[in-house]
């Protein structure tokens, strides 16, 4: 019994030992040996697997995951080209570069603590990401704000601030790069208008509108007006033609009423005629049946004396016979 308390004593204190003098790296990640707290080129492992050092406090280890890491800004008020003030959310993405100068930079303050390291890391990159985002003052706010996805300046805005952020920024602040650090991504995640600007834009597009409706119905008023007159000239065109061809027609239908009332003139009585035969016609309807009196205008024709007076190739006389011309006759 007391020899399996001592074996496995042994085995434990073999494993604790083990364990201070190993470590693992994997494919992501990198490793910072220091040796009584100093590393140098040397002190930096990238190859993956299992690894050996001595124990603490001769020599300690930190490990980087070199994978690409989120940081989001929160929203900032930014001021445009054009003296309009927006409001922009950003975000970041970065990784540890170079773990040898990452650890020479953050340990001092943090610690071995890969975890606090990368906090510190942040609380410098996110005061530069800020100070970057004054490229937007670079563009107008329909460059950034557009309703045309091609027309929009973000992905240039986003560019421009990544390259701020790698190079060396105009008021001589040092790139991130000297941190040990790489920014891989600037992005955008959000951008909008503080109120009293989205008031302004919207009168800015109310007033566009009206403009454009006012022109729009000024055009439409040219154009009716335009139809207008021409149609009033073709109507006033088609009037006059009319009018002239109606005279031509009156002028030559005169020309041939002349002839005829030439020829009635030779025969008025052929005339007085042709009238009462109009007068029949016209006034007495189909299957009437009229019981007139032959002296009436127009009947004279069918009085008895009128009818007995007739001669081959007479023409009657339309007078009105009496019925004391009739019973003379008679006698």
């Amino acid at each position: 019994m007391r020899s399996l308390l001592v074996i496995g004593g042994l085995l434990l204190a073999l494993g604790l030992l083990v364990n201070m003098m190993s470590f693992t790296v994997r494919f992501t990640e990198a490793a910072v040996v220091t040796t009584f707290g100093k590393a140098d080129q040397d002190s930096v492992v990238v190859n993956p697997g299992l690894k050996f050092k001595f124990p603490p406090p001769v020599q300690s280890v930190t490990v980087y995951d070199t994978r690409a890491r989120f940081l989001n800004a929160r929203l900032e008020q930014q001021q445009t080209r054009d003296d309009r003030q927006v409001i922009v959310e950003t975000f970041l993405t970065w990784k540890v570069s170079d773990p040898l100068v990452f650890y020479q930079k953050f340990r001092t303050a943090s610690g071995t603590s890969a975890e606090d390291q990368y906090k510190d890391a942040e609380q410098i990159l996110l005061p530069l990401l800020r100070s970057s985002m004054s490229e937007v003052s670079k563009y107008a706010l329909s460059d950034l704000l557009s309703v045309d996805q091609q027309e929009s300046r973000l992905a240039q805005l986003e560019s421009d601030v990544l390259a701020r952020m790698k190079g060396v920024a105009d008021d001589g602040t040092v790139s991130v790069s000297t941190y040990g650090v790489e920014i891989l991504l600037v992005g955008v995640n959000k951008m909008e208008l503080p109120e009293k600007t989205t008031t302004e834009v919207f009168a800015r597009m109310q007033e566009t509108r009206r403009r454009i409706a006012a022109s729009a119905e000024s055009e439409g008023m040219a154009v009716a007006e335009g139809i207008r007159s021409d149609a009033q000239n073709s109507a006033q065109r088609i009037r006059d033609f009319a009018s002239v061809r109606a005279a031509e027609i009156e002028s030559e239908g005169g020309r041939e009423a002349a002839r005829y009332l030439a020829k009635l003139n030779e025969e008025p009585e052929l005339a007085v005629f042709l009238l009462n035969l109009q007068l029949l016609r016209e006034g007495l309807g189909k299957r009437t049946n009229l019981i007139l009196n032959t002296a009436s205008p127009g009947l004279g024709l069918f009085s008895e004396a009128a009818a007995a007076a007739i001669r081959d190739g007479q023409i009657p006389a339309f007078t009105v016979v009496s019925d004391a011309d009739e019973s003379e006759s008679g006698r």
